[in-house]
Formats: C-alpha cells, sequence, structure tokens
C-alpha cells in the first residue's frame, strides 16, 4: 500500500508539473492546431492528476489511520502485560500523557502526512520540469535550497530540543492536574495547601511547560517565515539577477515563474506543517521509551488452562520482595514469607499501616512477582510460564478497586438471573438492574460500589477469594452481614477466603490469622501463627 501510494503520488505531481509545462507552453503559441493538441493534453493531465491524488491521499489516510490503531493497541497490550510492580514506579501521570497526549500529537501529524506526500510529489515534478528547462538553473536552485534546508534544519533542532522540555514538562503537568481531581476535598478545606498547591506546583509547572512551548513554537514561526523569505528571494533572483548572469528566453523565463508560483502553495504547507511533524517525532521518542521499557519488563503471555478447582494446597516458599525508591536510598525488604495455605478455610491478615498487607495480598495473587522464593500449586511450581494461569484462580476485590460496569462470565449463561440473586443479597437491588450483563448503574456510595465489586466477585466464582479492606466502607450492620454470614457461605461453596481486616470483634471467625509485622509474619514461642 506504500508502494502504491507513493507511485500515484508522484504521477500526480508529475501531472501537475506537466499541467505547468503545458500552461507556459499555451501562453507561447498561437496557432490554433497547437492550442487544440495541447487542450486535450491539459485535459488528459487533469483527469490524471485528479485521480491519482484521490488514489494517493485514500491509500496514505488508509495506511495512517491503521498505524495508529495499531499504535493505540500496541501500548495497551504493552502496558496490560508488563509487571505490575514496574508500572507503579512508572506512575499513572506518564502512562496516561503517553496515551492522550503522545498518540494523539502522532495522530495530528499523520493526519498531514497524506497532503505532504502529495506536495512533496508536486515539488519534484516542479523540479523535474525546472530541470528539463535548464540545468543551470536546476544547479543554482539546487544550491539556494542547500542554504535554506540547513538554516532551516538549525531552527528546527533548536525548537525540537525545546518541545522535548516541554514535553517533559507535560508528565510533571498531568500528576498535578491528577491531583486536582483526586485531591479535590483536601484543597478546598486546606486555604494553605490550595494556594501552595495553586503556585507552587501548578502554576511553576505550567509556565515552565508554557516557557518551553513558546521559544519552540517560536522557533518553528521563524522558520516558515525564513522559509517564505527564502522562496522569495528564489523568484527575484530569477527576475532581476538570473538574466544578468546567462541568456534566457523571455519565455522561459515566464516558464521558471509560472513554476515558482504554482510552488509557492505546496512549500507553504511543507514548511507550515514542520512543526506538527517534529512534535510527532518528540512523541514518538517518548512512546518507544515507555514501549523499551515496558518490553523490558514484560511477562509471557498465555492462554490460561483450566483451573484447578479442586486444589489441595499452596505454599510460599522463602518469598522476598524488594521495594526500590529513586528518592531514597535504602529499599524496604518484604519477607522472607513462609506460608501455606489449604481449600475452605478462612483466614485473616492482620497488621499496622505499612506492615505488608496488600503487598502480601499482590503476591498472593501473582500480581507481584517475588525477586526470590518458589510458590507451588499441588506440587506445580508457578514460573513465568503458568502464572497467568495461577492468577485466574483468585478473585480480588482490592480497597482501591476499580468497579467495571459490565459483568463478565462466558460460561455461565444464566448471568442476569444469578446476579439479580446476588443484588438481592447484597440489598442493592432496589438501586441497580442487570441486563445482558450491563450493570444499570455504578454512581453509587463508596460502600454500595464495593458491594457490587464484591457481586462481580461471586460471579467470577474462583477456588479462592481475597478481601482487602472490603467491610472498611461499610455500615455496621452490613459489615455483620459479611463476616458472619457472607464468609461462612464461600467457605461452605469450598471456596479459601483471604481476607485482609482490622475488624478484631470478627477475628474469632478466622480459621487461622496470619500477622505482619514490617514485612515479616510474626509466630509465638512455639513458632506458630499468631
Amino acid at each position: 500500500m506504500v508502494a502504491s501510494a507513493i507511485v500515484t503520488g508522484f504521477l500526480s505531481g508529475g501531472s501537475s508539473a506537466g499541467l505547468i509545462a503545458l500552461i507556459s507552453a499555451s501562453t507561447n503559441r498561437g496557432h490554433n492546431s497547437s492550442l487544440i493538441s495541447i487542450a486535450w493534453g491539459f485535459l488528459g493531465l487533469v483527469i490524471v492528476a485528479l485521480i491519482t491524488n484521490i488514489i494517493s491521499q485514500v491509500m496514505l489516510i488508509r495506511l495512517s489511520q491503521d498505524a495508529i490503531l495499531q499504535l493505540r493497541m500496541r501500548l495497551s497490550r504493552q502496558i496490560l502485560a508488563s509487571e505490575l510492580s514496574h508500572l507503579e514506579q512508572l506512575g499513572n501521570s506518564r502512562l496516561l500523557a503517553t496515551l492522550t497526549e503522545d498518540v494523539q500529537a502522532v495522530a495530528n501529524a499523520v493526519y498531514i502526512v497524506p497532503f505532504l506526500c502529495i506536495d512533496l510529489a508536486t515539488v519534484v515534478g516542479c523540479l523535474v520540469y525546472i530541470t528539463w528547462l535548464s540545468w543551470l538553473v536546476l544547479l543554482i536552485l539546487i544550491a539556494l535550497m542547500v542554504v535554506g534546508i540547513g538554516s532551516c534544519q538549525w531552527l528546527l533542532n533548536r525548537g525540537g530540543k525545546l518541545l522535548a522540555l516541554a514535553r517533559e514538562d507535560q508528565d510533571v503537568l498531568f500528576k498535578h492536574l491528577g491531583t486536582i481531581t483526586a485531591g479535590v476535598k483536601e484543597l478546598k478545606l486546606n486555604y494553605q495547601r490550595r494556594q501552595v498547591f495553586l503556585t507552587k506546583n501548578l502554576q511553576a509547572t505550567a509556565s515552565r511547560f508554557r516557557h518551553h512551548n513558546v521559544d519552540g513554537l517560536t522557533m518553528f514561526a521563524t522558520t516558515t517565515s525564513w522559509g517564505k523569505l527564502l522562496f522569495f528571494f528564489a523568484i527575484g533572483f530569477l527576475l532581476f539577477a538570473l538574466p544578468k548572469l546567462i541568456t534566457i528566453s523571455p519565455q522561459t523565463l515566464s516558464g521558471y515563474i509560472l513554476t515558482f508560483t504554482y510552488l509557492m502553495l505546496p512549500m507553504d504547507n511543507i514548511v507550515t506543517n514542520l512543526p506538527q511533524v517534529s512534535k510527532a517525532n518528540i512523541a514518538l521518542q517518548k512512546i518507544e521509551s515507555l514501549g523499551l521499557s515496558l518490553a523490558n519488563r514484560s511477562e509471557i503471555s498465555t492462554v490460561p488452562s483450566a483451573l484447578k478447582s479442586d486444589w489441595r494446597s499452596l505454599q510460599f516458599n522463602e518469598i522476598i520482595h524488594t521495594y526500590y525508591t529513586d528518592k531514597e536510598d535504602k529499599s524496604f525488604i518484604f519477607g522472607p514469607i513462609n506460608l501455606i495455605l489449604h481449600p475452605q478455610e478462612i483466614v485473616f491478615i492482620v497488621g499496622g499501616n505499612g506492615s505488608g498487607k496488600s503487598t502480601l495480598a499482590k503476591l498472593l495473587t501473582g500480581l507481584y512477582v517475588p525477586e526470590s522464593g518458589e510458590i507451588i500449586l499441588d506440587g506445580e511450581l508457578i514460573d513465568e510460564q503458568n502464572r497467568e494461569w495461577y492468577r485466574q484462580h483468585f478473585a480480588v476485590v482490592f480497597s482501591d478497586f476499580y468497579l467495571f460496569d459490565e459483568l463478565v462470565n462466558t460460561e455461565n449463561t444464566d448471568l442476569d438471573i444469578q446476579a439479580g440473586k446476588y443484588l438481592k443479597l447484597l440489598q442493592l437491588d432496589h438501586k441497580v438492574k442487570v441486563e445482558n450483563g450491563q450493570l444499570s448503574t455504578t454512581a453509587l456510595s463508596q460502600g454500595q460500589r464495593k458491594r457490587l465489586a464484591l457481586l462481580t466477585a461471586y460471579l467470577e466464582d474462583r477456588p479462592i477469594y481475597l478481601f482487602d479492606e472490603w467491610a472498611a466502607d461499610q455500615d455496621p450492620k452490613f459489615k455483620e452481614i459479611f463476616y458472619t454470614k457472607l464468609l461462612p457461605e464461600l467457605r461452605e461453596r469450598g471456596k479459601t477466603i483471604l481476607a485482609i481486616s482490622h475488624d478484631d470483634h470478627y477475628f474469632h471467625l478466622a480459621d487461622r490469622i496470619i500477622k505482619l509485622n514490617y514485612g515479616k509474619i510474626e509466630y509465638d514461642k512455639h513458632q506458630n501463627l499468631l
């Protein structure tokens, strides 16, 4: 498709140059017979130029939009295939800036690529016509182009560096903009914090972003104006200097003038769109750097086989996970963890803030890849080849859960009916309905949203359930229902329940309690779990 688009584009440009040649020839011929033949040639070239122009643009538009689609999907797949710990280090702001601003910058440039190709083809065709008129004039023109391109390239490089700095500022700006939405309540309640955030953080970053953008775009604007000046200088050179240097006929001179006048529009388009291309180049570099970063920490993608619903034991032997931070020289080591889980038991995971409960949850579910140690499910070692399969054994509601408005369970033919029963059990049937697997609304209170997340976990019907502070947002009545009714019912269905909790009033309902302290499991004096 690329080759076809290029060929048709150059045919279009060549036809346009041929039209210029015919127009120039018609002004120097007075015989009717010559004019009639020129007119037929003119009509043929117009048809060829029109058809090839349309074909080339359609091909390049399809090609460019396909490229943008593939780019978005490639980035999305790379993000989802990357290790969770690496994504957390990169931060949501950088990922979001790449998926939105960078991809959009590339999309904007890709949109103008077909038109730039046509303009370039037209310029090349006109240069061929100038070559046909005079080799000497072409050499002079090439010398002018070398000077013009060299000076414009210096300005473009300078502007590109400034825009690259602006793009780095944009990552920080996205972080601050995320603070506005995520921390709006706290900012409203604290005037001093709000003023510090607005002036020291947001305004300072936005001003730096604006400064680099203004300077970079000024360089591009200067390039555009300088390119136009050089173009008019070339026309002036043809009009006033060239006849003094070489002998040239008025007809040939008029051909040059007509060609250069026709070239003004495509050349102006090319120079004007250079900033878009430069922005896209910077965006592509950011996308590629992120892509390489994700690729280095990507996991093997495999199609999981059938789950082990009748599993017997899940062992964690000497599991260690290390936190590395850019701002601190020291690191926090979680573990070593030795633990065995069995079917049909309720296990409470307790401990103070920062003791490692959420980290243990991510290690248990396979979201974090341990740096050392072994995870063994019924004698089968979990590694990169089967980690995807291992994760499918867990249904999880995290404390920072995301609630999807569509239920997914291809094996459940009575999804709506079963979801309706659970909605009644969770006391949400008066607010939420399910039709064709679609929730009627998710605009509920935090506690009710957590119940909907629990509904999703129920319908997934996995062997092991993990709840991360699930009852923290529930009222006392429903909290009691959760601990005294819902968890035992899940156990009776053969499920294993891991519950991170601070509700010590219900600890007596657990079969076992795992207490964490500074990343390690505490034991009593007999080496039993506390």
